[in-house]
């Protein structure tokens, strides 16, 4: 009886944590898109888009695209973290090019480079990887 009372507790448990899983991937995608819709009627009461404005709303479009892909596969591809964050320097780096100090350009420029180089090592290493996995279960 004990054994059973703790399955159907585990269950419980884990229906909890599904439940809540879902109804937070729909309120961060909710408030992506409120965020987005709010800065798209700033642009039009503006009466034109910036180059910033864009680079904004492409990050709104990443963040959107991670939370879909991770509430259809459950996983977050770490990737896309640096996808946002690619962008997110680059549009402080258009921005603010005229105004910034020499070190700060070289550390937003380090920065992109980093993150570009780590993007590229994670697109080209993960077949690599998943390869070894696959083989390693296999054994």
């Amino acid at each position: 009886m004990n054994f059973e009372f703790k399955k159907q507790a585990e269950a419980l448990g884990d229906a909890m944590v599904e439940a809540f899983h879902i109804f937070a991937l729909f309120a961060i995608g909710l408030t992506i898109i409120w965020s987005a819709v709010a800065e798209y009627i700033t642009i039009i009461q503006a009466g034109h888009p910036s180059l910033k404005d864009i680079l904004l709303l492409f990050i709104y479009l990443e963040l959107l695209a991670m939370v879909g892909i991770y509430f259809r596969t459950k996983k977050l591809p770490v990737v896309f973290l640096i996808y946002v964050a690619l962008t997110a320097l680059t549009r402080v780096l258009t921005v603010d090019i005229k105004t910034m100090e020499t070190m700060h350009l070289l550390a937003v420029s380090g920065a992109i480079l980093i993150l570009a180089i780590a993007a590229m090592i994670l697109s080209f290493g993960k077949p690599r990887w998943l390869r070894k996995d696959a083989t390693e279960e296999k054994i």
